[in-house]
């Protein structure tokens, strides 16, 4: 190998992480996410870059992306020869931001000495053996393998190597900390903040003006309760600057009176999603929960009620990713909806509750037939949605934590004038490789979302389905 020209201390002991096949091909821009630590890409992760590079997949654009990168980093660079690439080619960084580290090419023959049980001929072996062979020749640095790949982490560890999975894709480490939607005021709020509170009426709703040290916590159209006094509150953050905000209270989707569709809310998170959903100065909403929290019956009810009621939206699109849960039955016959169709069994299940209701919400909901509801809703894959710009539509996008978050934005900016977006998802259930709770597209905008002016989430935490459903949700 061609002598490296020696480095500063303080590049020499930065972290040097090589890069497995399915970090690039999950996140083509990893190549700039390491900070101010060195890059090692292995001659088997370029092979299988290669390999990957064909098709109209995800993974295959991806692959494609990634090594364009690759090129655009090589071009504008003066490395020419094997012996300037082996020294490191410095990653690019942008204006104002602290210099990136430097990016290294296997340019040579590597024998790292794996245990004889480990086939030579296999390329995650041959990436162990490159990390192997880096450890022993740079003992003073780490060297630290990044993969998705957890039986590859596995096998690295118990052949003494420092393996890591690819963090920089995760919106949250613990999604515990996840934005819920929905905070219970202390007992003590109305002492604390309501000593020059002032209160009006506009509309049917009441308006709190408040001050104190809990304001600078909250987050526009985020939910607030209090029933712990005389006085119980349930209202939404609907302005806030500095420490000032003004709550609206919120209207009472569980009495019969308000009922979507013949459906009422619940519980009070049912409440809380309700509001959100019927409410106009809403464009984006999002819903986690379990299974059976209702979800997607809420999001039907609303989306018949404003299409064929109040005639807000032309008609409701319902889209998600086709991820099978146990073993793939092949190609499906038919139309693009025809195919979809077997994918979208809970919005029949919901259809079916949705129909037999006998307080359907109004005169035309009372005059529906099944046909006509369904020539209302239209269901579309997500294969072919790239180009499309959906106007006055209210789209559903369900089984959203199989969702990228490149997926995510796709989809999300396919809205135009007029389109509300709905999120369902349950982020316990996550079927696609790769993706965790942390880096699932669904936590993503949620997490990106949150305190825009036009979007809200709620967290649905309580099984309305059966008991039964409701008890194995939660011990099984």
């Amino acid at each position: 190998m061609a002598k490296r020209s020696r480095a500063p201390r303080s590049q020499r002991l930065a972290k040097l992480f090589v890069l497995d096949t399915n970090v690039l091909m999950h996140d083509p821009t990893s190549l700039f996410r390491f900070q101010e630590h060195d890059v090692y890409l292995p001659i088997g992760t370029l092979e299988e870059l290669d390999n990957h590079k064909k098709g109209i997949s995800d993974v295959a654009r991806n692959a494609r992306q990634a090594s364009r990168f690759l090129d655009e980093i090589l071009s504008g660079t003066s490395a020419k020869s094997a012996s300037d690439i082996a020294a490191g080619i410095p990653l690019p960084s942008r204006v104002g931001e602290r210099p990136r580290g430097s990016l290294f090419l296997q340019t040579e023959a590597i024998n790292g000495e794996l245990p004889a049980t480990l086939a030579i001929g296999k390329a995650d072996n041959q990436i162990l053996s490159v990390v192997r062979h880096l450890q022993k020749r740079e003992p003073e640095r780490r060297v630290i393998l990044v993969s998705k790949d957890i039986n590859m982490r596995i096998k690295a560890r118990a052949l003494g190597l420092a393996a890591e999975d690819y963090y920089s894709d995760k919106v949250l480490e613990d999604t515990d900390l996840l934005y819920t939607g929905v905070r219970r005021l202390p007992d003590n709020f109305w002492e604390a903040h309501g000593r020059d509170m002032e209160s009006w009426k506009k509309e049917g709703h009441t308006y709190y003006r408040v001050r104190g040290p809990l304001v600078p916590q909250l987050q526009l159209n985020e939910f607030v309760y209090d029933e712990s006094g005389d006085r119980p509150l349930h209202a939404m953050v609907r302005e806030k600057q500095g420490r000032v905000a003004v709550l609206e209270t919120l209207r009472d989707y569980t009495h019969a009176k308000n009922s979507v569709w013949g459906i009422t809310a619940r519980n009070r998170e049912q409440n809380f999603a309700l509001n959100l959903l019927m409410s106009p100065q809403i464009d984006f909403v999002t819903l986690i929960g379990q299974a059976g929290t209702g979800k997607t019956l809420l999001t039907l009810a609303a989306g018949l009620t404003q299409v064929l009621d109040e005639k807000r939206y032309s008609e409701i699109i319902v889209t998600r990713v086709t991820v099978p849960l146990g073993e793939d039955i092949g190609f499906l016959p038919g139309t693009e909806e025809e195919k979809m169709l077997p994918w979208m069994g809970a919005m029949e299940d919901n259809l079916d509750v949705l129909n037999a209701s006998e307080e359907s919400g109004g005169e035309w909901g009372r005059a529906a037939t099944r046909d006509l509801v369904r020539s209302r809703i239209r269901v579309k894959s997500l294969n072919f949605m790239r180009g499309r710009t959906f106007i006055n539509k209210w789209l559903i996008i369900d089984e959203a934590q199989n969702l990228t978050p490149k997926q995510m934005k796709t989809l999300v900016t396919r809205a135009g004038p007029g389109t509300k977006v709905v999120c369902l998802g349950n982020i316990a259930q996550i079927d696609t490789p790769y993706l965790t709770e942390g880096s699932s597209g669904l936590t993503y905008v949620v997490d990106r979302m949150r305190g825009w002016a036009h979007a809200g989430h709620v967290t649905l935490a309580r099984g309305e389905r059966s008991r039964l459903a409701d008890h194995a949700a939660t011990t099984l």
